[in-house]
């Protein structure tokens, strides 16, 4: 479905919900923003100070605007909530980098159901056509063989790889599509060892946090009613439709001030509309949540089970934000959710204890060897070389030692940290593969792709087509309601 163009409900520091006009004109201005520093990125690039973050951008544009005091507080309120597409904190948001951040603007789309159906087609021929072991832990990825016999032109089936139970298998090439941060705890997994370079690309691209929390009630208490006081949440009240989602600006009304922002998931469509709230956490907000969930879940990979203690807790941390949605009554059992869910990548080994890529500054604090892997609490490095390098050089891979590495972190910059920019990495690698086997060149043998120039900035970008040509929208990374999205 297409996400509607409407304003949010905001809900300011003290718990006061925005004006329509004052939430549309505070909106617009953090959007616009968020547009300068896409074209400031494209084009400046090369001359932005390494440790200058999008924040820092944000707040000096904010000044040039001469806004009175208490709107300038709002737009840069909203601003915080660029984390949760990102899964990292905006004081950290390189700019210099940011424009690796922009993906194809072509309508904001929202997955309203799950990736079930879209997963049971594509995987359809695989499923039967291939030998897939599930529950499998690879603990070696042996090259060496690769490296030292050149007796084919295609290369030997030398590349070995051993399960955590033992058993190994050989094969002509092997593609590792594991999350970016499983990939920078586990260089010990690659005989020989990845070269330098490659190990310093995985350690230089920033692997971020996006966790998300549903509560189900009995029913959607909050959608708007037409009374006495008017229209709750204006125009759109008169259109048959409720806001898709609401924001709550770093509240005073809370212990640590953290801002919040969830959506409707009654705004959705018939089927998959039911009266849910999800809410987005990225940063310090995703570990205390994803701590609370990870200490009171029964059985953390069976989202149907919830732990009373935990829908307890969920709901205490959560209440002083929805407890201002319309028609909210503290007596009223409608308004006391049945179910709770909270992701927990943070915690997920293979999901590489995060989400997906981002774009970071580098920590002046933290010098890291290239071939030191970075830790659960941090994932950032200094950059020794430019992130779109990185990220082309571990698109590239070592297929001289025929394995390549495909995911979200390896894909084209405008679908970086996204399912469609996965799916086309994965394309791309087997494009390259099967080039090889049909006699042919490497295509990508610089880890650059085709649609790929020089802008003004002297960064290389991608160009709108995406990977395939096809000109699809890749859509943002927060992605749709489906538990592992």
């Amino acid at each position: 479905m297409s996400v509607p163009e409407m304003t949010p409900s905001v809900y300011d520091r003290t718990g006061r919900l925005m004006g329509n006009q004052e939430g549309q004109q505070c909106t617009g201005m953090f959007w616009e923003l968020i547009e300068q520093a896409f074209k400031y990125s494209n084009k400046s690039s090369a001359s932005i100070p390494q440790d200058q973050s999008l924040l820092d951008f944000c707040k000096i544009k904010l000044k040039e605007m001469d806004l009175p005091e208490t709107t300038e507080k709002q737009v840069l309120d909203l601003c915080y909530f660029w984390g949760d597409y990102i899964g990292g904190n905006i004081e950290t948001q390189s700019l210099k980098y940011f424009f690796l951040e922009e993906t194809i603007d072509e309508g904001n789309l929202f997955l309203a159901s799950t990736y079930n159906t879209v997963l049971n087609q594509i995987t359809k021929d695989t499923y039967a056509k291939a030998n897939i072991q599930l529950s499998t832990k690879v603990v070696s990825v042996d090259s060496s063989a690769s490296e030292s016999n050149e007796d084919s032109d295609n290369g030997p089936s030398s590349v070995t790889v051993t399960t955590a139970q033992g058993t190994t298998s050989t094969y002509d090439e092997v593609v590792i599509t594991v999350p970016l941060g499983y990939l920078k705890r586990n260089f010990s997994t690659f005989h020989p060892p990845l070269p330098l370079h490659l190990q310093s690309a995985i350690n230089n691209i920033s692997y971020g946090r996006l966790e998300k929390v549903y509560l189900t009630f009995p029913t959607a208490f909050w959608l708007p009613t037409q009374n006495q006081n008017g229209n709750q949440y204006g125009t759109e009240i008169a259109n048959n439709e409720s806001p898709f989602f609401s924001q709550w600006l770093a509240p005073s009304y809370t212990p640590d001030h953290w801002p919040v922002e969830c959506l409707f998931l009654s705004s959705l469509p018939p089927p998959c509309a039911h009266p849910t709230l999800l809410f987005y956490m990225h940063g310090p907000l995703a570990s205390h949540i994803t701590d609370l969930a990870h200490s009171h879940s029964l059985t953390p990979a069976d989202p149907s089970t919830t732990s009373d203690k935990l829908l307890a807790a969920l709901t205490d941390f959560f209440r002083p934000y929805y407890s201002l949605l319309p028609n909210y009554h503290p007596d009223s059992q409608d308004c006391d959710p049945t179910h709770a869910f909270a992701t927990d990548w943070t915690h997920d080994e293979f999901a590489g204890w995060g989400s997906y890529s981002n774009f970071q500054i580098p920590d002046p604090s933290t010098t890291i060897d290239p071939t030191t892997p970075a830790t659960p609490t941090n994932h950032r490095t200094i950059q020794q070389t430019a992130l779109d390098s990185s990220i082309r050089t571990l698109r590239h891979g070592a297929p001289e030692r025929r394995v390549w590495f495909a995911g979200e972190a390896t894909s084209p910059f405008v679908a970086l940290g996204t399912v469609t920019g996965a799916w086309w990495s994965g394309e791309g690698v087997a494009g390259r593969i099967t080039a090889l086997y049909d006699g042919g060149e490497d295509e990508d043998a610089n880890g650059l792709e085709e649609g790929e120039g020089v802008v003004d900035g002297g960064n290389e970008e991608e160009m709108g087509e995406g990977a395939n040509g096809d000109g699809k929208t890749v859509g943002t990374k927060r992605g749709g309601t489906g538990l592992g999205a």
